[in-house]
């Protein structure tokens, strides 16, 4: 009897063995196999979920990307792009994709970003980021490329004025409200000495050209956004020195002067600073991306009227706008998030292959100072 009472028993620990087996693939949850009745209410309740999840998990990896992943940037020299290539070279090691970043020597080299695009485009690649320094140029082949299929990511400065639909999505900075928050802390640099000025006080705008979307918009949110708060408080405002952003007035109170240089020529931008800074009446100069900031330090160098007599503002980042920010020659600057536009740039082209919704991504903007550039918040933005 005893013998009998055994078998029955080891038979009933082999079933309970074999349940408890079919339980564990079913869910992902093993423990419950010590208590009975919940094991055998967790086999069933989680199983539609456990099966939706392992079929949206093959379903993923059967959506392979062959062939690179093509970034096409507005340059490669200026350490701006080369935190980009960082954070392309981060998301594309974290979802497992090759990419291949390229931009023209500098950011008049229209011609040599078009043969760059094309060259993209005769690779067949699974998706292109693209930076336009001038969309008009690349117009022929962003449409051949839309005719293909070939999801293209705006990133920067996106592609403004491209086909409909053939853009994608964008990740970028909004220049223009970054444009807008160097006003607004430039101006309250510089308030007092406008309220209590007895003449004409000038503010003197750099931007490294007239072309590109992002430039063109961070000039245009500093000029309306510092027109606005001076007309606010009274002051009559003439904007000069280029036909694209003139609206002069005589005898105005504040003149905000803007200067592009002829050419992308560092040698130019620093004679455009130079000639700001001897003008009398010039109170503040903002440089509005990294280029005309290092054109403003290095224009002052013989003149030393930052940080002093002249208010100086900048865009961006790398090792001479933070130690001029740092030493106090710069008040402040505006950075991007150049680690999160090459990040999310790779991020919205592995989406866009796999045929999941896109939408453009503002990657942000912060302004900084010698009192929060260590900041835990601020720092990682402020690349060399």
């Amino acid at each position: 009897m005893k013998k009998k009472l055994l078998s029955i028993a080891l038979g009933a620990a082999m079933v309970a063995s074999m349940l408890a087996g079919c339980g564990s693939n079913a869910s992902t949850t093993a423990p419950a196999a010590s208590t009975p009745a919940p094991a055998e209410t967790k086999a069933e309740a989680p199983a539609e979920p456990a099966s939706s999840e392992a079929a949206a998990d093959t379903a993923q990896a059967s959506t392979e990307i062959t062939g690179k992943i093509y970034l096409v940037s507005k340059g490669f020299q200026h350490q701006f792009w080369q935190a980009v290539l960082q954070g392309a070279n981060e998301a594309a090691a974290e979802y497992g994709v090759e990419i291949d970043f390229q931009g023209p020597d500098t950011e008049s080299d229209i011609a040599q970003q078009v043969q760059m695009l094309n060259n993209a485009f005769n690779n067949n690649p699974p998706a292109i980021g693209l930076a336009a320094l001038d969309t008009e140029a690349c117009l022929d082949t962003i449409k051949e490329i839309q005719k293909a299929g070939i999801p293209i990511i705006g990133f920067d400065s996106g592609v403004p004025g491209a086909p409909e639909g053939a853009i994608v999505a964008n990740a970028a900075t909004d220049n223009y409200k970054a444009g807008e928050l160097a006003a607004d802390e430039t101006y309250k640099l510089i308030k007092d000495k406008v309220a209590s000025a007895t003449g004409t006080v000038r503010i003197g705008v750099m931007n490294q050209e007239a072309n590109s979307e992002s430039i063109v918009q961070r000039g245009t949110g500093f000029v309306d956004k510092m027109k606005f708060l001076l007309e606010a408080d009274g002051k009559t405002v003439s904007v000069e020195g280029h036909d694209k952003w003139a609206n002069k007035v005589d005898g105005a109170d504040v003149i905000i002067d803007v200067a592009v240089p002829a050419s992308v020529s560092a040698d130019l931008s620093s004679v455009d600073a130079q000639n700001l800074l001897n003008k009398p009446d010039t109170i503040c100069i903002y440089g509005s991306n990294q280029f005309s900031g290092e054109g403003l330090i290095n224009g002052d160098a013989n003149i030393g009227k930052l940080g002093k007599e002249v208010v100086g503002v900048a865009f961006d980042s790398g090792v001479l706008i933070k130690t001029a920010v740092r030493e106090g020659k710069l008040a402040g600057a505006v950075t991007q998030d150049p680690l999160q536009i090459g990040y999310k740039t790779v991020e919205l082209c592995v989406k866009a292959i796999k045929g999941e919704p896109v939408s453009d991504v503002d990657t942000g903007c912060q302004w900084y100072t010698a009192e929060n550039m260590d900041d835990p918040k601020v720092a990682p933005n402020l690349y060399d």
